[in-house]
């Protein structure tokens, strides 16, 4: 099995469940254990600082978003850039962690980039296979604009993107015929 982490999961159309219709998902681990991410694309309405107030006794000046990981509860989790406190290294510069004396550093530090999340999708051993086999996802690789820079509808713009490499391969220039009106 080749691993999806540190990609990003792009629920198709077909894709009904109304816990990912129109989301981007950033796998975190994907292995023989299962599978493990969070949904870029929804946020909760609710401030880290809010959140941070009923779970910590320590100050919170943060007023980020937090956002909607998935439908599987879980603790506190961030995506950051910081690689000296990350429990899981995603991918190039994209880390992961939710050990709460890490979350706190990171707040109090106030490092950007940095993602918060309250709950996860979580598939069990084999589950996201078969959902890919059947089209329910899309794949590509995460880059950190993707996770952390992205405007309007991500998953508009990670769809298109994937399309356009999906697509034939432009043509090569000597075989495009001067006046492509004579093909």
């Amino acid at each position: 099995m080749s691993t999806l982490q540190g990609h990003l999961l792009v629920a198709s159309p077909k894709l009904l469940d109304p816990n990912f219709v129109k989301t981007v998902v950033l796998m975190v681990q994907h292995n023989d254990d299962g599978a493990l991410g969070v949904v870029l694309n929804r946020t909760t309405g609710t401030t880290i600082k809010e959140i941070w107030n009923q779970i910590s006794d320590t100050p919170c000046e943060r007023r980020d978003s937090v956002h909607h990981g998935g439908p599987c509860e879980g603790p506190l989790m961030v995506l950051h850039g910081h690689q000296d406190i990350s429990q899981i290294e995603i991918a190039t510069g994209i880390h992961f962690s939710t050990d709460c004396d890490n979350v706190e550093w990171l707040m109090e530090n106030n490092h950007d980039p940095i993602r918060f999340y309250v709950g996860c999708a979580g598939w069990a051993p084999g589950q996201l296979e078969s959902e890919l086999m059947t089209g329910s996802w899309l794949a590509t690789p995460a880059t950190f604009n993707q996770i952390f820079r992205s405007n309007g509808d991500q998953w508009l713009e990670v769809t298109r993107q994937i399309s356009r490499s999906m697509t034939f391969p432009p043509l090569e220039p000597n075989i495009v015929p001067e006046d492509p009106t004579l093909n």
